[in-house]
């Protein structure tokens, strides 16, 4: 039979009252007290229940935490990170995997308001999400700019295409040509895209651009390298805006006989242990992702405690660049 606070109190010695004050710390119990109920409850194998402390608190405790898909290396470092510290600060995480369809985030949304989650970390590119729920939880985003009103967290994208940039050029490279995720998104990794043109102009190199409309989508990914090593077959340096595309054009340039790093110089973008692990050669700008994590925490956790002024509406982290066989 399943254990009541009432048979705590009995082996503690003390009221009901008292085991749930002690349970949710409400007003002084001394350390003797403490350590009784929570031997007696070791004893008869009793387990609070979160639901009732949660309306007795007030708070649930819950993190929701929306990417787009955790098999993509960078996010599901990013979640690893996530969890791991939310757990470490007893908060636990109701994890939506939205493939990026708006169908799927709204369903989550409402999924995520009737459990009624303390607040959001949102990596999303629907912004239209928020106000067709109107809603007013907590929310920290990652990456991405969801609102004015929403502080941002992300990597020095900027600084990042800067170094990239730069060190094709320092390699000799004359036929540099940058490949991105959707210009049309407001999100912080377009300044990765702004930086390279910056420096290829100041350079008086003319930037070229490739867009892939939809990263998730390898074939649409496929057609686009593709194309651009089809037009421009002097192409000698490439950075791309993430790992993933970059593993996708060495492997094009290889098929097409194209010896790296001396004939073409490759560098990527996220650095992510998975993506480490499976191309170790790999030149790469890499992201901070547990900082990323925790600091997007740690400002959703003083949303949630009513702190929102002086919060910062965007925190950009520094990023390093990782020198491989790729240049």
């Amino acid at each position: 039979m399943k254990a009541k606070i009432s048979d705590v109190a009995k082996i503690a010695g003390v009221s009901p009252t008292t085991v749930s004050r002690v349970l949710n710390n409400r007003g002084y119990i001394s350390e003797e007290t403490k350590k009784n109920v929570y031997k007696a409850m070791k004893e008869v194998n009793y387990f609070p229940n979160d639901i009732a402390r949660s309306l007795f608190n007030k708070r649930t405790n819950l993190i929701g935490v929306i990417v787009p898909q955790t098999s993509n290396p960078f996010f599901g470092e990013l979640v690893f990170h996530i969890e791991s510290i939310c757990a470490s600060l007893n908060y636990k995480v109701l994890l939506c995997n939205s493939l990026n369809r708006t169908d799927k985030e709204e369903k989550y949304w409402e999924m995520l308001i009737r459990n009624q989650v303390d607040g959001v970390i949102a990596v999303t590119y629907n912004r239209g999400i928020l106000d067709y729920h109107n809603q007013t939880l907590p929310i920290v985003s990652i990456d991405h700019y969801l609102s004015k009103k929403i502080p941002t967290v992300s990597s020095d994208n900027y600084s990042g295409g800067i170094q990239a940039t730069e060190l094709l050029i320092s390699k000799g490279c004359k036929h540099i040509i940058h490949i991105n995720g959707p210009i049309k998104l407001e999100t912080p990794a377009n300044l990765r895209r702004k930086a390279y043109e910056c420096v290829m102009n100041e350079q008086g190199k003319t930037p070229i651009t490739y867009e892939i409309s939809n990263t998730f989508d390898r074939k649409i990914q496929q057609e686009v390298i593709c194309k651009l090593f089809d037009e421009h077959p002097e192409v000698d340096g490439i950075f791309a805006s993430d790992d993933l595309i970059a593993a996708s054009v060495i492997v094009e340039a290889q098929k097409r006989g194209k010896d790296i790093p001396t004939e073409l110089k490759v560098v990527g973008y996220d650095g992510t242990e998975a993506s480490q692990a499976l191309l170790p050669g790999l030149t790469t700008i890499r992201q901070p992702i547990e900082s990323i994590a925790k600091k997007a925490i740690e400002i959703l956790t003083k949303e949630v405690e009513g702190e929102f002024n002086d919060l910062p509406l965007e925190t950009s982290l520094p990023v390093k660049l990782l020198e491989g066989t790729t240049t």
